[in-house]
C-alpha cells in the first residue's frame, strides 16, 4: 500500500468536522421548528377543545333556563353555575307579544368564552295553568271578565286569570296570581295585549275516541223507579254507565226545557244520602264499576262521552261524592255534547289523588250548546265544586244570588273557550265566587284521561326553536 493513500490530511479532517457541525445545527433547527409547530398545534388544539367545551356549557345554560322556566314562568336569570371545568350563566327575556322566550347564554372554560342566543317556543300558560280562563273566541270587543263584591261577599281567585277581552277587578275582590288579558285590565296590575290559544275540541274526536259512548249504551236501558227520584232510564250495575239516569220523570220541567236528552249523574245502586251541611260529610255516593269490589268492567281512568246534556242535580240530596278505596284514586272525564248543569255540590273522596273533569262541547245542530251553568234554578243548593271544568262556549249563572247560592267555591278551575259570563250582581247584593286553583294537572301530579291540549304537554312545554352564536360582550 502506498503510505500516502492510507493517510488523511489535516484539511480533510477539518472539512468533515464542519460538515458534522452544520448537520447538527440543521438537525437542531429542524427539531426546534418541529417542536414549535407541535407546540403551536397543541395550543390551537387545546383552544379549540376549550371553545367546544365553552359552547357545551352555553347550551347547558339554555337547558337550565328551561328548567327554571318550567318551575317558575317568571324566571329571568340563570346564575353562574360550575360546568365541565368552567361555568355557565344566562339571562331570560320573555316576549309577551309573540309568546316566545329569548335566552342569552354564556359558557366559559379555561379562559375561553362562548355566547349564544336561543329562541324558545311553547311554555305559554295552558288552560290548566289558570284558575279562571276565558278565551273569547267570538272576538267580542265588549267582553269584560268582572270580579267584584265587598267585604265577606268579595270574589276571591287564588291562581292565574286570563281573559280574551278585558278584566275589571272592583270592590274588595282579590286575585292571588297573574292577570293576563287581550284587552284592558282595570283595578289590578297585569299583562295586557296577550293572546292565548284554546283547545281544539273537534280534534279530540270524542264520538270515536271516548272509552264509553253513553247514548249508545242506553239503548238497552230499562225505565224504572228509584229512590233517586221518579222513573228514569237506567242500566245494570255492571255497566260503566250505571252512574247516569236518563230523563227522570221528577225533573220533567228541567228536561222539557232542553233540546236533547238529559243524563243525570246519580247512582241508583247507592243510598241517596241527604248532605244537610252541604260539606260532603253525608253526600250521595257515586261508585265506578269494576274497582274496589264493584261489579262490571273497569270504569276508572276513562272518558265518558254523552251526546246530550249532563246534569248534577237531584231533588233529594245536596251533594255527590265519587267514593272509592283505590290507592291512586279515580280519574274520569265526562264530555257532554250539549250543556252541563251544576245544581248540587261535587266532592272528591281523596283530594290528593282523585280528579274529575267536565267538558261541555258545542253541537252544531243546537245553537246554545257547549255551556256550563252554575246554580239550582229553584233551591240555590250549589256551594262547592271540586272539578276541572271546560266549556267550549260559555259559563252562565242560574239563580246565583243572595236568596239562592250566595257563595260558590270552585276547587279546580273554570275555563271557557269563549266567555265566563256569570252575572252575580242583583241590586245591592253580590253572590261571591271563590276559585281555588288546583295545580295537579299542570304540575304533572295528576294524569286525567282525554283532556284537550293547547300545547305539546300539560302546562305548556318549552321547545328550542333555534339558536345562534353571538359576539362576546
Amino acid at each position: 500500500m502506498n503510505p500516502i493513500q492510507g493517510r488523511r490530511t489535516q484539511g480533510q479532517d477539518g472539512s468533515a468536522a464542519v460538515i458534522a457541525v452544520v448537520a447538527v445545527v440543521v438537525l437542531v433547527g429542524l427539531c426546534g421548528s418541529m417542536l414549535m409547530i407541535a407546540s403551536r398545534s397543541n395550543d390551537e388544539r387545546g383552544t379549540a377543545v376549550d371553545r367546544g367545551q365553552a359552547l357545551a356549557a352555553a347550551h347547558a345554560a339554555v337547558g337550565q333556563a328551561v328548567v327554571e322556566l318550567s318551575a317558575d314562568d317568571d324566571a329571568v336569570q340563570v346564575p353562574e353555575t360550575p360546568f365541565a371545568g368552567g361555568t355557565y350563566s344566562a339571562t331570560i327575556t320573555p316576549d309577551g307579544a309573540s309568546g316566545t322566550t329569548l335566552v342569552d347564554a354564556t359558557g366559559t372554560v379555561r379562559g375561553e368564552t362562548v355566547r349564544i342566543e336561543a329562541l324558545l317556543t311553547g311554555g305559554s300558560p295552558d288552560i290548566y295553568d289558570h284558575a279562571l280562563f276565558a278565551g273569547n273566541t267570538s272576538g267580542d270587543p265588549r267582553y269584560v271578565m268582572k270580579l267584584g263584591g265587598t267585604r265577606n261577599q268579595a270574589d276571591k281567585v287564588v291562581g292565574d286569570v286570563y281573559s280574551g277581552g278585558a278584566v275589571t277587578v272592583s270592590g274588595n275582590a282579590t286575585v292571588t296570581g297573574s292577570i293576563r288579558a287581550e284587552g284592558d285590565i282595570t283595578g289590578a296590575s297585569g299583562e295586557e295585549g296577550i293572546s292565548q290559544p284554546v283547545p281544539d275540541i273537534a280534534a279530540m274526536n270524542y264520538p270515536l275516541t271516548a272509552d264509553f259512548k253513553v247514548k249508545d249504551m242506553f239503548r238497552t236501558a230499562t225505565y224504572k223507579s228509584d229512590d233517586a227520584g221518579g222513573k228514569a232510564y237506567q242500566l245494570p250495575e255492571t255497566s260503566p254507565a250505571h252512574i247516569f239516569r236518563k230523563n227522570p220523570s221528577d225533573r220533567a220541567t228541567d228536561i222539557n226545557a232542553t233540546t236533547k236528552d238529559d243524563y243525570f249523574l246519580e247512582d241508583p245502586y247507592e243510598p241517596v244520602n241527604v248532605d244537610g251541611n252541604m260539606d260532603g260529610s253525608n253526600a250521595y255516593p257515586i261508585t265506578l264499576s269494576g274497582i274496589a269490589g264493584e261489579p262490571g268492567v273497569n270504569g276508572n281512568h276513562k272518558v265518558y262521552y254523552i251526546d246530550g246534556n249532563l246534569w248534577i242535580h237531584n231533588k233529594i240530596t245536596y251533594s255527590f261524592k265519587f267514593e272509592n278505596s283505590e290507592p291512586n284514586g279515580v280519574q274520569v272525564t265526562f264530555v257532554a255534547k250539549g250543556n252541563i248543569y251544576f245544581s248540587d255540590n261535587v266532592f272528591y273522596d281523596n283530594t290528593q289523588t282523585d280528579g274529575i273533569a267536565f267538558i261541555a262541547m258545542k253541537d252544531s245542530g243546537v245553537p246554545n250548546s257547549g255551556n256550563i251553568y252554575f246554580g239550582d234554578p229553584v233551591y240555590g243548593t250549589l256551594e262547592q265544586m271540586h272539578a276541572f271544568m271546560y266549556a267550549e262556549n260559555n259559563f252562565y249563572d242560574n239563580n246565583l244570588n243572595a236568596s239562592g247560592s250566595a257563595q260558590v267555591a270552585v276547587y279546580g278551575n273554570m275555563t271557557a273557550g269563549n266567555q265566563v259570563n256569570i252575572n252575580r250582581d242583583y241590586g245591592s247584593q253580590h253572590s261571591k265566587l271563590s276559585v281555588n286553583y288546583d295545580d295537579r294537572i299542570s304540575m304533572g301530579n295528576l294524569v286525567m284521561p282525554g283532556l284537550p291540549q293547547t300545547d305539546d304537554a300539560n302546562g305548556g312545554a318549552f321547545q328550542l326553536a333555534a339558536w345562534r352564536r353571538l359576539p362576546q360582550q
